[in-house]
């Protein structure tokens, strides 16, 4: 995951704000409620509805620090971690948001996150996105863009491309709140910014999430209609950053209907041994597999050049990639060597539903921004077995995903990421691995943006980072969060690992934020060499990276440790919510305590619940604060307090 897109403005969300505020039509003329005459107005479009388009109003303004910005604008994958993209739209004749509704979930960037992979989602940082991702200064994001730093992914970094970032003004949207539906029947052509070919363009080309400017005649009629680009730039050389998240400042736009174009196309089924492929086109794959059945064995696969038009178009749907299966393709792959030198040039890429790429005992090497190891979107799937993938770039996770999603399996193999916002994992899917070594070096270990999950078993994870902070200036090594860039669905995330080991170097083994999650851990040896770090950190954010709004963007975490040991605290803010169960022969060695939001966000109910089974320890290490507490099991005080919410202190 994947730079998530600056405008981020989740189209779900954008939705129940038309809904809740009851905004009226306006058909060619001025409705009963709203008279525009001779007014502009400025808004996000939110619903097509045939020629009725209805937007959220609000008005465009420079973004913070939009001069110098580089770091985290991620969503995609690197910070969160894998910031997806990496927009260069120096071909793109509209630099905006493409306004493409999320599908499974291109961040952390990613990233997703984004600052990471995220996942997009995943935008590139200064390393790597996400969520849920060209370069950045690193990597990062659904689902990267590279950014500063790290997703998800999901994807929500930002970042520029190379050239001189003092020269690139970035905007974004904000809404006033109200809605309006306006009849666009009557109106032939548009006006698009920064558009660069001479067709005229009409209103069938606008899109979700595409700001307008729309400016009405004495009689309330539309008499224009201006898609607003949200950057300024003396350099057409703009890129997500690593977030996990794709930049929707410097996105290009991206169709449902790309076309994909391969040095080599097969559109046949076959079987084929021993060939080579490469490629140093622009938006072009080294391989292509079309909606054919086909196995491969033996292989290599180059992509050593060539630039991607649209970063969206090669985290989304695998346009310049070494190998691209797509249209419901069947492709089985072993002893195959896939290497890649080009921004958005992942390795192995997987997209649209019923498309199946099964790959086993390969290499892959990704060595630019937004690159990752083998990519899922679209609603594609990959059973990946006794790989090794290595990825040097931001926003370039090593098992990858984006808008869309899809399902990835991982048994075996070695996955390491060098790039910033480029973690292991960035995941807008269902990702399952098992027996997996996954390493980070600059990035979070994991991340997961949205409604996804990942979900392990005897894997070794370890997150190395030591210098470079992501995109939020949090350390973590496993991020959970919504970038809201529209490359994962909301709801609820998963999180489970049954034994292997986790280790941070560096700041919070688990950090939420802005999303709802189930935690579960099995048997895990945990090792944090972080004095001040913690196990498990359930937050809100500052809300600078559109990660919700500061104040109400906390975490929810339901979180069940079975046969588990731990050292380390758990920190919950106001805004936010546990519920802890020890379950088993568990024992949590550390303290668990309440902290006010530093945005001084309406605190909620039952920010810290805790259960302990019949079996299980919690031994304290200091005084704690929870909201209440069941025990079953055993409580070491040492000397320590518990203060419940109803002012309770309980000692031995």
């Amino acid at each position: 995951m994947k730079n998530k897109r600056l405008a981020a403005l989740a189209t779900a969300m954008a939705m129940v704000t038309a809904v809740a505020s009851g905004c009226s039509k306006t058909s060619g003329s001025t409705s009963e409620s709203d008279d525009y005459s001779g007014q502009t107005i400025t808004g996000e479009v939110t619903v097509i509805d045939g020629d009725d388009i209805t937007i959220a109003l609000g008005e465009i303004k420079e973004a913070e620090d939009s001069s110098s910005e580089s770091e985290d604008d991620n969503s995609g994958e690197s910070e969160p971690t894998e910031a997806t993209d990496t927009s260069d739209n120096s071909n793109d004749s509209r630099s905006m948001p493409s306004g493409q509704s999320q599908g499974d979930g291109e961040a952390p960037s990613g990233q997703a996150p984004g600052d990471g992979e995220m996942p997009s989602g995943q935008a590139p940082g200064d390393g790597e996105m996400p969520s849920g991702q060209a370069p950045g200064d690193g990597e990062m994001p659904s689902g990267q863009a590279p950014g500063d730093g790290e997703m998800p992914s999901g994807q929500a970094p930002g970042g520029n491309m190379p050239g001189d970032s003092s020269a690139i003004v970035q905007y974004e949207f904000e809404e006033n709140g109200d809605t309006a539906t306006i009849d666009v029947s009557s109106v032939t052509t548009i006006t698009v910014e920064n558009d660069t070919d001479d067709e005229d363009d009409t209103v069938d080309e606008i899109q979700v999430g595409d700001i307008l400017e729309i400016t009405f005649d004495e009689e309330g009629s539309v008499s224009s209609i201006t898609v607003k680009s949200l950057t300024e730039s003396s350099s057409a050389d703009m890129m997500p950053n690593g977030d996990f998240t794709a930049n929707a400042a410097s996105g290009g736009s991206s169709s449902a209907s790309v076309d994909a174009k391969g040095a080599t196309t097969i559109t046949e089924d076959s079987d084929i041994e021993s060939e080579s492929y490469s490629s140093t086109g622009d938006d072009e794959n080294a391989l292509l597999i079309d909606g054919a059945t086909v196995s491969l064995s033996g292989i290599t696969a180059d992509k050593s050049g060539g630039e991607s038009s649209s970063s969206e178009n090669g985290d989304f749907y695998g346009i310049n990639a070494a190998v691209l299966a797509t249209n419901g393709a069947t492709v089985t792959i072993d002893d195959a060597t896939v290497t890649s030198d080009a921004a958005n040039g992942n390795g192995i890429f997987s997209y649209g539903d019923g498309t199946t790429v099964n790959i086993s005992d390969s290499s892959i090497t990704t060595v630019s921004d937004n690159s990752g190891g083998i990519m899922t979107t679209g609603g594609g799937t990959t059973n990946a077995t006794n790989l090794t993938v290595d990825t040097s770039g931001n926003s370039s996770a090593a098992i990858r995903s984006d808008r869309g999603g899809g399902t990835v399996k991982v048994s075996g193999g070695t996955y390491s990421t060098h790039g910033t916002g480029s973690p292991a994992i960035y995941s807008t899917a269902d990702i399952t691995a098992d027996s997996a070594t996954l390493t980070a070096t600059k990035s979070e270990a994991l991340v997961i943006e949205g409604c996804n999950s990942i979900a392990l078993t005897d894997c070794n994870v370890t997150s190395t980072e030591t210098e470079t902070a992501s995109s939020d200036g949090n350390f973590k090594s496993v991020m959970i969060y919504q970038s809201q860039s529209g490359d994962a669905d909301t709801g609820e995330s998963s999180f489970s690992m049954t034994g292997g080991s986790l280790t941070c170097n560096s700041g919070d083994t688990i950090y939420v934020t802005n999303t709802a999650c189930s935690i579960y851990m099995n048997g895990v040896d945990i090792t944090n060499n972080d004095t001040d770090g913690v196990f498990l950190r359930i937050i809100g954010n500052g809300g600078t990276k559109g990660w919700g709004t500061a104040g109400s963007n906390g975490g929810t975490a339901d979180v069940v440790l079975e046969d588990q040991q731990v050292e380390g605290d758990i920190a919950v803010d106001t805004i936010s919510q546990m519920n802890l169960t020890l379950k088993g022969a568990s024992t949590l060695t550390g303290t668990i305590n309440i902290a006010d939001n530093a945005d001084g966000g309406t605190a909620v109910d039952d920010n810290a619940v805790v259960t302990i089974d019949k079996g299980s320890t919690w031994e304290l290490t200091g005084n704690c604060t929870v909201t209440s507490l069941t025990n079953n099991g055993t409580i070491i005080f040492n000397g320590y307090t518990i203060t419940l919410a109803d002012g309770t202190v309980l000692s031995k």
